[in-house]
């Protein structure tokens, strides 16, 4: 059925050729309102003197936005052509871009140029051996092995510490030029001394390693005995998609092996999807709130379990620190609401606001917070705007700053003392 009153191809009988001619006629009055319009507002500008601020509200908000969009094509166009230096007018345009959103004042609202979303949708990838590290006094003290990186072949596991790197003392380096001396191309080797405590001695092992293209995973999971009893301890980095499916799978591992407890590792999680924040976290919670949001596009929305809990009665404890925001706190609060889980660590980062990606028709893209979320008790961990706010207090408290393996112990201890 075509609606733009255009004759069907092979009508026979002149009906559709009538209605097309009846429907013309209709539009008729209403193209001449439209022309006397424009004639009354060109009129009307004319009149005012050029300033269209003081027409009424239709038609001042045709004028002024109209006007607004050509200064600013206007001055791109003058820097373009008259400045001393030839320039990109797609750099001026990105610029341009990123001074409207900067002008927000919102340190979460961002414009993405099109190489920059397209890096910002690709996954982590780094050369290196597959280990997430801290600083220490001697050198680098590994807090996380990756599962099958070169480090995990080689045997290397959390508590060690990376002393020398190609002979070279790593003392009194920081972490960062640390770091980057172990990093190199892909299949090229590197020799590190790692003092290391087994069965009760400590010992520095000389180890040659070959580095590799390292992918971080989401989800890394481990079985732990404290005190003979067996904890699953889940570490989870980011809410990006498909993030809960991972941990559920970790937790029904750890479970199958005969953890009695999980230790959910939220430390340095930035966040991600509020929907994988709400599916992780139904796993659990059997029901209830899990975060509620608010925007001025959406009417309030309460987002509920999903009803998938796989461990919704065994003991849980949460691991955070200074660096946990966002999704990451809104399951750590829906956890902690609910009475479902001790929180173990520092205060996390107070992020109460949430974003969305909208992609550009350059490629690029803007990510604008568009909304704010509550706990199911009704708190803001930002504090009601977009500056960090007062966070997640937990009830065990370990200071930020130090090192992993400590604040890892105390959350296995405090999730221990649940089972005895």
């Amino acid at each position: 059925m075509r609606l733009d009153g255009a004759p069907a191809y092979g009508a026979s009988d002149g009906a559709d050729a009538y209605s097309a001619r009846a429907v013309s006629r209709r539009r008729q009055p209403l193209r001449v309102v439209l022309v006397l319009w424009g004639l009354i507002l060109l009129a009307a500008g004319l009149w005012l003197g050029g300033h269209p601020e003081e027409l009424p509200g239709f038609a001042r908000s045709l004028f002024v936005s109209d006007r607004q969009t050509r200064v600013v094509d206007e001055a791109i166009n003058r820097i373009a052509n008259d400045y001393y230096r030839p320039l990109a007018r797609k750099r001026l345009a990105d610029a341009s871009i990123a001074g409207v959103v900067a002008s927000l004042g919102d340190r979460f609202s961002h414009y993405l140029n099109a190489q920059e979303y397209q890096e910002f949708n690709q996954p982590p990838r780094f050369t290196g051996i597959g280990v997430a590290v801290d600083p220490n006094r001697s050198g680098l003290l590994i807090a996380r092995v990756f599962n099958s990186s070169p480090a995990a072949r080689a045997r290397l596991m959390p508590g060690d510490v990376i002393v020398t790197v190609n002979g070279r003392k790593l003392a009194g380096l920081s972490a960062e030029a640390a770091a980057k001396l172990i990093k190199g191309p892909p299949g090229t080797d590197v020799r590190l001394g790692v003092r290391e405590h087994r069965a009760g001695r400590t010992l520095v092992r000389t180890l040659l390693i070959t580095r590799a293209l390292i992918s971080e995973p989401v989800v890394d999971s481990a079985l732990r005995t404290v005190g003979g009893i067996k904890l699953g301890a889940v570490s989870l980095a980011s809410f990006s998609p498909g993030a809960h499916g991972e941990v559920s799978e970790a937790v029904r591992n750890e479970l199958r092996q005969g953890a009695r407890g999980i230790m959910l590792d939220l430390r340095a999680n930035g966040g991600g999807l509020v929907e994988e924040a709400r599916l992780t976290a139904s796993v659990f919670i059997a029901k209830g709130v899990i975060v509620i949001t608010r925007g001025r596009r959406q009417p309030t929305q309460t987002l509920t379990a999903a009803g998938h809990a796989i461990s919704a009665s065994i003991p849980v404890v949460v691991l955070v620190d200074r660096n946990t925001a966002s999704a990451a706190e809104i399951v750590a609060a829906a956890l902690q609401d609910h009475h479902r889980a001790t929180i173990v660590g520092a205060h996390t980062f107070g992020k109460g606001v949430f974003q969305e990606e909208q992609p550009l028709s350059n490629g690029g893209a803007l990510d604008i917070t568009v909304g704010e979320y509550f706990t199911p008790s009704g708190r803001n961990l930002g504090g009601g705007g977009v500056r960090e706010g007062a966070g997640i207090t937990p009830e065990v408290l370990v200071a930020h700053g130090v090192d992993t393996a400590r604040g890892l112990n105390v959350a296995l201890g405090t999730l221990a003392a649940k089972l005895r």
